[in-house]
């Protein structure tokens, strides 16, 4: 065929979209792509060390406390019933006792019904320590030298979604349930070719719009009277905004983003003083806090990428009881994280996909403390703290399905990043790009 002819038919086919090629922020013309599957992604870090016996295997107290009480606590993810016995993580009781009713389900069908459940995945690279894991998360690659205070050392999915994706910057928030542990430092790395220009928009709004509202209102304070309460406001914006170097304008927001940025937090503020903001119905911890928040970033800005960062699990190093509680609620908030896009954000229901996955497991043997119930408590070192579980519901992604056992694990950490890739339509580059563990790959190609 004649090259003439071979362009002019190819025009008819196509409908001459090969007229007005598309130039990508990396510079090339057409990218390697895969079609999209989702316009929008929604990554939960169900983070803090997450043991499988309580959470997919539904044991309760029969293997961590040897109290033969099996039973479901994760309802809203999860398919299966709840203990009936020694209740300690529902409402708190009269008097701030736990234990009470379990918290009503927000979700009538679990995400597992509706979507994909990865129900026993590994962590299989370097210590289980929760930045490692987090960074591994966000990057898709074993750093075994990661430290606390440094960026990660590879890429993070924000960054490939900016460069190969063409995503603006307030296209993509990283959401931090606070600003310690080094939690600020996962929106971008420092990698060659990649870093803050790429970076994600990073707020921690439990600090942001906290008990010191520093910022409400963005009052100019004067030098001479109103000294101490301008210190406090530079603590507090080096702590949450420019943390190493790290600002609005190197990461990319235009001046009209910057804007936008400054009209959502005068806005959530007054949202807040009106009692509007979208919490989950029980919201007496962090991490349900933080949701609450996340909504709002998702209502104001849709995001492209948005990946929210849980951690009131962590306190299973000291007292298991509060443990399940947090379990109880970080899975009632993400019910309500995903019933707040499908019913309130139309621009984004049925549009959306959403991941969840732990950044490390808990250690298959407890530790020497105990709580108000004499309950053992547990870290997280061991080889049973690797293993993890992982799903995700939305467009393009099979319903009611269990991948892996015990006994058949499928699936390692590191796959998230070419899942949401794959997601959002440039895994090719990514994958290209060899800065990902040797071990990931899609989940879609696993099932």
């Amino acid at each position: 065929m004649k090259r003439r002819s071979f362009i002019k038919k190819m025009a008819l086919a196509t409908g001459g979209v090969l007229a007005a090629p598309y130039i990508l922020p990396s510079g090339r013309l057409f990218a390697t792509t895969n079609p999209p599957l989702a316009e929008h992604v929604v990554l939960v870090l169900f983070a803090g060390g997450v043991r499988q016996q309580e959470s997919v295997q539904q044991r309760y107290l029969s293997d961590s406390q040897k109290l033969n009480i099996e039973g479901n606590i994760m309802y809203n993810m999860l398919e299966g019933d709840a203990p009936t016995l020694k209740v300690a993580y529902g409402t708190t009781l009269p008097g701030g006792q736990k234990g009470g009713q379990p918290i009503s389900k927000v979700l009538p069908t679990s995400l597992q019904k509706q979507g994909t459940l990865f129900k026993e995945l590994r962590f299989s690279k370097g210590s289980t320590g929760h930045y490692n894991g987090l960074a591994t998360a966000v990057s898709g690659n074993y750093s075994v030298t990661q430290g606390l205070k440094q960026r990660p050392l590879h890429p993070t999915i924000f960054e490939y979604a900016r460069r190969f994706g063409g995503l603006k910057a307030t296209d993509t928030w990283f959401v931090g349930n606070g600003i310690s542990g080094s939690i600020p430092l996962l929106n971008h790395s420092n990698y060659e070719g990649f870093g803050e220009r790429y970076g994600a928009n990073f707020i921690a709004p439990i600090v942001t719009f906290g008990a010191e509202k520093y910022i409400k209102g963005f009052k100019i304070y004067h030098p001479d009277d109103e000294l101490d309460p301008i210190h406090k406001m530079q603590t507090f914006l080096n702590q949450s905004f420019r943390l190493q170097g790290s600002h609005l304008e190197t990461l990319g927001n235009t001046e009209e983003e910057r804007e936008s940025i400054k009209d959502f937090i005068r806005k959530t503020f007054d949202r807040l003083d009106k009692q509007q903001i979208a919490f989950p119905p029980v919201t007496d911890n962090g991490d349900n806090i933080t949701i609450g928040f996340a909504t709002e970033v998702l209502k104001y800005f849709k995001p492209k990428l948005t990946v929210i960062n849980l951690n009131d699990v962590d306190v299973c190093h000291g007292n298991f009881t509060t443990y399940l509680g947090a379990l109880h609620r970080a899975d009632h908030g993400v019910g309500h994280l995903w019933d707040v896009i499908q019913t309130q954000i139309p621009e984004m229901s049925g549009k959306t996909a959403m991941l969840i996955i732990p950044e490390c497991g808990r250690n298959l043997d407890h530790n020497p403390i105990t709580d108000e119930n004499d309950w053992f408590a547990y870290d997280h070192s061991d080889q049973n703290s690797r293993r993890i579980f992982s799903m995700m519901v939305g467009p393009g992604i099979p319903s009611n399905l269990t991948i892996g056992s015990e006994g058949n694990p499928v699936g390692d950490s590191s796959d998230i990043i070419p899942t949401i890739a794959e997601l959002l339509g440039f895994k090719n580059d990514v994958l290209s790009q060899g800065l990902i563990d040797p071990v990931a790959k899609s989940f879609f190609d696993q099932i």
